[in-house]
């Protein structure tokens, strides 16, 4: 079986997320393989009042940023030696796939199959539209 090198997880504490999490966390481990983690603050689920405000948008990046952190830690306890957090704004497929792994460069992207943010409402689903568009391998967990 193929080893990964640097495996990246998006996180955004919907169970599928955990799942994936919690998955990424056991091959990060077996492989002794980088895990990098993303959440993505979807700009579009803030409205236009929100958006204008830059201290509003600072606190929320702040808030997700410090959030994030409990993941790396939960993943430093379970045994992975290197661990990285990144928070990125956008809508959470394309910003996933156009600016994090090029940016990363994973050999591994797990995703959860659903998402706890506003993402089920639209046509398709992140899971999708990333196992289609990623240039890296993708394992969605469900």
């Amino acid at each position: 079986m193929d080893q990964f090198q640097r495996i990246l997880v998006g996180v955004d504490d919907s169970d599928d997320a955990i799942l994936a999490f919690r998955y990424a966390i056991e091959r990060a481990k077996r492989d002794d393989a980088q895990l990098i983690l993303v959440s993505v603050l979807e700009t579009e689920e803030i409205n236009v009042y929100e958006a204008l405000t830059r201290d509003y948008m600072h606190g929320e990046k702040k808030d997700l940023e410090e959030h994030m952190q409990k993941y790396v830690e939960q993943a430093k306890q379970a045994g992975v030696k290197d661990v990285q957090a990144i928070v990125a704004s956008g809508d959470a497929g394309e910003t996933i796939v156009k600016d994090v792994i090029p940016h990363v460069e994973p050999d591994l992207l797990v995703i959860g199959s659903q998402s706890k943010k506003g993402i089920a409402r639209h046509f398709g689903s992140q899971a999708a539209y990333m196992a289609k568009y990623s240039p890296t391998s993708v394992m969605v967990i469900r």
